[in-house]
């Protein structure tokens, strides 16, 4: 039989669910996936319930209910001062990983180069692939994460069509800083690029950071394409809402890419989520300052038994260095050996990499209830006091 797709006949399994079924199996608590172990607020909950039963349970419009597409506008408006139409600048999708697949079918045409930066989410490379666009990777370096400007502004060239920029930066927990967005932005200026920017994390900030859109600096209004997540604002991660916010021009062709991948999304979690973003400012300060909690327990945590934490600003995850125990195998081997020997499940950094990339770092999700995160290193005490750690057999 002919072959089928080439590329993603390549792909191998997600390292997310290698590293699950792996937690699965040795009964791990699961510190390797993203998503809270708690329910988003009751209000919201009950909103998306009670508008199952209001009778509008047909097809909402493509690019979203307008009270959600009003929300959505209203909330650039009131956190960043962004001016956004809410009927040709809103698109409702079904989740974010759809709202970056949207936006760059929007602006890619085969040959096109995109600037990516590592570690990535996995979800980014895969598309520009199969968009037929020619990656150009800039790695930024661990312990700091410095933006390398040389390096980034070496990838900039004639063909450049967009840059896809994660910020708050899932698995580092960066957070940009003005000085390195003033940066990029001089880069999409002079070559008259486009930026796809992931915010999913947005409102996750913590102490000493702040999270600046890069559409909010001079000229960059009209190039960026800004995505948010539901799930990650409210802790509902299996409702799957995203948005993409940005000009109108842009925005028409983003509608027309969800329109051929999955065209709308749930109308009653499309209510509940535009009742969520008129909370008060203090539901999004006080998710915040409870999750920077909860990332302080697991770094002094992982502190005490000798691993090397790196800064965490924003997002879900903190990142470990572990070569100070002393494992004799790298990131994978001893995220593998922790999970079924200590229970505690991780993930491997270099899976956010392409080909060589540092070996001893772990990302570690914090979005768990305190209880569970002392278990862990309680867990995680035991297997490190039974030294020499082995990778398994």
């Amino acid at each position: 039989m002919k072959q089928a797709n080439s590329l993603l006949a390549a792909t191998g399994t997600t390292i997310f669910t290698v590293m699950s079924a792996l937690a699965v199996k040795h009964g791990a608590i699961n510190l390797g996936q993203g998503f809270p172990d708690t329910e988003g607020p009751a209000d919201i909950v009950r909103a998306a319930a009670d508008a199952l039963l209001d009778n509008r349970n047909q097809y909402p419009p493509l690019t979203g209910l307008p009270e959600l597409r009003e929300a959505v506008a209203a909330a650039n408006a009131r956190f960043y001062g962004l001016e956004i139409d809410p009927v040709a600048g809103v698109v409702v999708t079904s989740g974010a990983t759809e709202a970056i697949t949207a936006s760059l079918m929007a602006l890619l045409n085969p040959g096109d180069e995109v600037v990516l930066i590592e570690p990535l989410y996995d979800t980014y490379l895969p598309v520009v692939r199969m968009l037929g666009a020619i990656p150009r990777l800039v790695r930024l370096q661990p312990p700091e994460w410095a933006l390398p400007r040389e390096e980034l502004a070496a990838a900039f060239g004639p063909c450049t069509k967009l840059l896809l920029l994660n910020s708050p930066m899932n698995p580092t927990g960066k957070v940009f800083e003005p000085d390195e967005l003033e940066f990029i932005a001089g880069l999409l200026r002079a070559h008259d690029a486009y930026a796809v920017c992931d915010e999913v994390y947005e409102h996750l900030v913590f102490s000493g950071a702040r999270h600046v859109p890069l559409a909010t600096l001079p000229g960059m209004a009209q190039r960026c394409l800004r995505i948010g997540s539901a799930g990650k604002t409210f802790s509902l991660t299996g409702w799957k809402v995203g948005y993409v916010s940005g000009p109108a021009p842009l925005m028409g062709l983003v509608a027309k890419a969800h329109q051929n991948l999955t065209f709308t999304t749930a109308p009653n979690l499309q209510r509940a989520v535009a009742y969520g973003l008129a909370k008060p400012d203090a539901y999004f300060q006080a998710l915040a300052g409870g999750l920077e909690e909860q990332r302080d327990l697991l770094d002094a945590g992982l502190r005490r038994l000798g691993l090397c934490t790196l800064r965490a600003s924003g997002s879900y995850f903190i990142t470990a260095d572990v070569s100070p125990l002393g494992f004799a195998g790298d990131d994978l081997a001893f995220c593998q050996a922790m999970t079924a020997q200590a229970g505690v499940a991780a993930i491997p950094v270099s899976a956010f990499y392409v080909g060589e990339a540092p070996r001893h770092y772990a990302r570690f999700a914090f979005c768990k209830q305190k209880p569970v995160l002392e278990e862990a290193l309680q867990r995680l005490e035991g297997w490190v006091a039974a030294r020499p750690l082995t990778a398994l057999a």
